[in-house]
């Protein structure tokens, strides 16, 4: 009995000492982590430091530094303040590009419902002359991209404002108002969005029924709620419902028949 208390008490002693040891090299591996992310972000610094005018002037280069700074958890849009802020200048460029967007979504909200295409936000703002410069660029303009104005809403979207960016068949477009949209919601705009079953940004029952099986009251439900939200128009053609995207459009799309 004695020996096989022994062998107990070393068993736990053993136990011990390998937890210990375990809680070292976690240690120790933590400590090196940090080390090594501590090394990158000095390098993403100098970077920064060496590409500064290609960053704040070139929306690709600038897309391209922020996917480098997002795996090591620095998010200059952030900073406004601090290291970042004051060598780069770019939260605050984001905050007024953000500015601008919100402006844009807003008064377009009767005509569309609250969605609107990135690409028409970007050129409502190149026709209205929209400019931004950093404070250190000495009144030189900085150009901006659809990438840009999407980076820029996702900074809204932290305000709890409803502002978002969904993607529907190949375009990109915002949405400004707090309303959810459902899968089906979601399927209408994708059918809309294929020119395939007919005009470009337009939608019929029927069309619902060819591209997804749907039967007539799936669609109208869908259809309803969008119709009622003011995101689509509705024309009513010798007898045939035909559901309008204004977001979808495209410039010299063709118009509501009167």
């Amino acid at each position: 009995m004695a020996h096989r208390r022994r062998g107990v008490g070393v068993g736990r002693a053993g136990a011990a000492v390998y937890a210990k040891k375990a809680e070292e090299l976690r240690a120790t591996s933590l400590a090196s982590a940090m080390e090594t992310l501590e090394k990158l972000e000095v390098k993403l610094a100098e970077f920064a430091k060496t590409h500064k005018h290609a960053i704040q002037h070139d929306p690709a280069f600038r897309a391209k530094f922020l996917d480098m700074c997002a795996p090591l958890g620095v998010d200059p849009l952030s900073a406004e303040k601090g290291f970042w802020g004051s060598m780069l200048g770019i939260g605050e460029f984001y905050y007024e590009l953000s500015v601008k967007v919100a402006e844009v979504c807003l008064a377009s909200r009767s005509r569309n419902g609250g969605i609107i295409r990135v690409s028409e936000v970007k050129d409502i703002l190149t026709q209205r002359g929209t400019k931004f410069s950093f404070a250190d660029s000495k009144g030189k303009s900085s150009s901006y991209s659809e990438e840009d104005i999407i980076t820029s809403v996702k900074k809204l979207s932290k305000l709890g404002s409803g502002f978002r960016t969904i993607k529907v068949g190949k375009a990109v477009l915002i949405v400004s108002v707090p309303e959810e949209l459902d899968d089906d919601h979601m399927e209408v705009m994708n059918v809309a969005e294929d020119d395939g079953y007919g005009p470009y940004g337009m939608v019929t029952t029927d069309n619902m029924s060819d591209a997804l099986g749907w039967d007539e009251d799936r669609s109208k439900r869908a259809l309803e709620l969008l119709l009622g939200k003011g995101m689509v128009w509705l024309d009513v053609h010798r007898g045939e419902k035909k559901y309008w995207f204004p977001s979808l459009w495209k410039q010299g799309s063709t118009n509501l028949r009167k």
